[in-house]
């Protein structure tokens, strides 16, 4: 997820592995493992951030927030504004349950809703 959506604005933007890795002082060939999914992807902020800047990857953008989300979720990680959400966060059973085709309660499907739709 995370290593080939880099993988994917990297060669978009015609930025080479090597170039990619020098720019972000990171070695090539433990970078190449992040983009096929051998190794998981960093997690210090710092790094994702240059990272979106040698993708110029506008800080805040929709694409900045793909990023350090897919960068979280290959790490097994639930994204820290997620978990500062009390509301969400005690969503993710129900959502997590309907991912699984285990079909939630009326209750829990019209406060999923509500919350959506921004209402509750």
């Amino acid at each position: 997820m995370f290593g080939e959506f880099i993988k994917f604005l990297r060669i978009e933007r015609d930025i080479g592995l090597r170039e990619f890795c020098r720019r972000l002082s990171i070695d090539s060939s433990n970078w190449s493992k992040v983009e096929r999914e051998v190794l998981s992807p960093p997690q210090d902020k710092g790094k994702l951030d240059q990272i979106a800047e040698v993708l110029n990857i506008e800080k805040d953008s929709e694409l900045y927030n793909e990023l350090i989300d897919k960068a979280s979720i290959d790490a097994g990680i639930i994204p820290k504004d997620i978990l500062s959400d009390r509301e969400t966060l005690n969503a993710l059973p129900m959502f997590f349950r309907t991912v699984r085709s285990e079909k939630p309660t009326p209750e829990e499907l019209e406060k999923l809703i509500k919350k959506i739709r921004g209402d509750g």
